[in-house]
């Protein structure tokens, strides 16, 4: 898939403006010799009509001869993108252009590619693809296949009930060539080390910030974890100020019993700056392990591999680019802060141009021809990963980020948006000698997963067989899912756009704007939202009234998905789950008992600039 072809179905939905043919003419006298017009340059239009979010390109298969030129025009309220999925030599997409709603623009080095054909997808809404077909001879450019220079490295593992991890500027190998990147680490890697505790077993993490200048606070969060709000990485109060530290109590337990074989992360959590942070580096994984169990033997050791995809765009020198300098500006205050601005919602996404694991670009991992645990976790802002093997070979997934499924589930595909983990197995028996490509691999436009990037992510380098003790049984030790469920819905939380698009228009002012919104307000730490009652049981229901899909994470608890749309949640969320896609108009009810804390506690976006800008609320557990 990563040449340049990809199946696009079009539907029954009208083309409502045709791509334009335009033909020049040489009007000139003639000499005597040759013909007396030029050859025709046949240029495109890419259309995005209203509601392209849903509907996808207006025009999504374009034809231009070679040296053409391709426009695109955005009827659109939303802003898009026009992106190669092949990249160039420097790792970049080989043409990328947004367009502004309500503006048009002119595609650049589509008169450089060579004849075939290009697919292109938005990078901003990215279930939208077309193909580009250059006819003729065309430029010289042609697409950059993957190449898998560097080996995967796996962060050092701390195991004691004390830890101390320092966030501070660090230089790490991030690509394979050139300079070291700068980046804002936890204990001087990206990502920060690996904590790994059996449930039951306390735990103390100490972090310390010695932050450049100009950082600002920190807080961090334990994305998955059962703890004390006062632990709990409160964004706006209990922060880490540069020169001062901040010790975190996580027990492992719920409800008095060990917390059970669980994939978090900890992350910073800090209001207005949360997507900043996190993509200057601070994120770090920690896997919670159960007891030894008879009958129940998985891949360990070597086998038993963490992977965290996160994506990043970088300058010719490999320093991180900024996309925070400039671009949307929040007036008014928390409660009633609305952004104006380029970027501001719905139009704000950080989004990078090239795809990391471990903290690697495209790095390899040789594996030997036995089955191994793959415990992936999606730590990007925005981006979500249909995530697939190159030869076909499925996945078995074992558990989610919250533990073990009641049964392990088939997939050739795993779809993880932003927060979302998956616990799989693969067998890579019989593969010896080849090598296969983890990758993300969009569904057809209308199905799971056509917003997810076309995108390879690393490659698995297959040896020899091996001695392989690992078995699985029919049924999985998941946790206990809370039973009996009220019928009542307990609270209702709607995500949503909400202000004046129009006050934020090129650049805005007025003090009006834009802001992502639950229940038609921006999240303001002072106002409670909803109190729920310690040791009581509640049914919460999920609806998204905006054009683009939504990650919801609730802090505090796991959580049990009772219905999705209606009807019976598929296989792979039938466990516990503590972050949940929001497709536009979908509704979701979910379910858990809340114990052994009290406090203040929230409900979020995960995609990080919908977080930043508005799309969290506060609720408290209450006795």
């Amino acid at each position: 898939m990563w040449g340049s072809r990809v199946r696009v179905a079009v539907g029954a939905t009208a083309v409502l403006l045709c791509a334009t043919v335009l033909v020049a003419y040489d009007v000139s006298p003639a000499p005597d010799a040759g013909p007396a017009w030029a050859e025709p340059v046949r240029n495109a239009t890419i259309v995005i009509d209203q509601g392209g979010v849903r509907k996808g390109y207006a025009t999504p298969l374009v034809t231009v001869s070679g040296g053409g030129e391709v426009t695109v025009v955005n009827l659109d309220s939303f802003d898009h993108t026009v992106t190669s999925v092949a990249n160039g030599p420097d790792g970049l997409p080989l043409f990328d252009v947004r367009v502004r709603a309500g503006t048009t623009a002119t595609v650049p080095g589509v008169d450089l590619l060579a004849a075939g054909q290009w697919d292109f997808y938005c990078k901003l809404h990215p279930g939208m693809r077309g193909v580009l077909t250059v006819e003729g001879t065309g430029g010289g450019v042609e697409p950059e296949r993957p190449t898998f220079e560097q080996p995967l490295v796996v962060p050092r593992t701390e195991r004691g009930a004390d830890i101390r991890l320092v966030m501070r500027r660090s230089l790490v190998r991030a690509r394979p060539h050139g300079p070291r990147t700068s980046m804002w680490t936890y204990d001087g890697s990206y990502p920060g080390p690996t904590i790994r505790r059996r449930g039951g077993q306390g735990t103390e993490v100490t972090i310390v910030n010695r932050l450049p200048r100009g950082a600002g606070s920190m807080t961090t969060h334990l994305h998955g974890d059962h703890h004390a709000s006062q632990h709990d990485g409160q964004p706006t109060t209990q922060l880490i100020r540069r020169g001062a530290s901040r010790t975190y109590d996580y027990p492992l337990t719920v409800d008095g019993r060990a917390a059970p074989g669980s994939f978090f992360w900890y992350h910073d959590h800090r209001m207005d700056h949360t997507a900043r942070n996190n993509w200057r580096g601070l994120q770090g994984m920690f896997i919670v392990t159960d007891p030894p169990r008879d009958g129940l033997q998985l891949p360990r050791g070597r086998r038993d591999v963490p992977l965290m995809i996160s994506e990043r765009s970088f300058r010719a020198d490999n320093q991180l680019t900024d996309p925070f300098a400039s671009g949307s500006r929040m007036v008014g205050h928390h409660g009633a802060m609305a952004w104006v601005g380029p970027h501001a919602p719905p139009d704000d996404a950080t989004i990078g141009d090239t795809v990391l694991v471990n903290g690697r670009e495209a790095p390899y991992l040789t594996v030997s021809a036995t089955r191994h645990r793959l415990r992936l976790l999606n730590s990007s802002p925005f981006s979500s990963y249909n995530i697939a093997l190159s030869d076909g070979r499925p996945f078995l997934q074992i558990g989610t980020g919250s533990g073990f499924l009641p049964r392990a589930v088939v997939r050739t595909h795993v779809l993880l948006g932003p927060a979302q983990r998956a616990d799989v197995l693969v067998d890579f028996a019989g593969a010896t000698g080849k090598r296969i490509v983890l990758e993300s691999d969009p569904a057809s436009p209308g199905t799971t997963g056509d917003d997810a990037r076309a995108t390879a992510i690393m490659e698995f380098r297959v040896g020899s067989p091996a001695r392989d003790a690992s078995r699985l049984p029919a049924r999985l030790p998941s946790p206990e899912l809370v039973s009996p469920v009220p019928r009542k819905v307990s609270k209702s939380w709607t995500f949503g756009l909400s202000g004046d698009r129009r006050s934020g228009e090129h650049g805005g002012h007025g003090g009006h704007g834009t802001f992502w919104s639950i229940n038609g307000k921006a999240f303001d730490p002072g106002r409670i939202d909803h109190r729920a009652g310690l040791g009581t049981v509640e049914r919460w229901r999920f609806r998204n009234t905006s054009d683009v899909t939504h990650y919801v994470h609730i802090h505090a608890e796991q959580w049990r998905t009772l219905l999705r749309d209606g009807r019976i949640p598929p296989p792979w969320e039938q466990g516990l789950e503590d972050t949940w896609r929001l497709e536009p108009g979908e509704v979701v009810e979910v379910a858990a008992r809340f114990t052994d804390y009290t406090g203040p506690f929230m409900i979020h976006c995960h995609m990080l600039d919908h977080e930043d800008h508005g799309m969290m609320a506060r609720f408290d557990v209450v006795r």
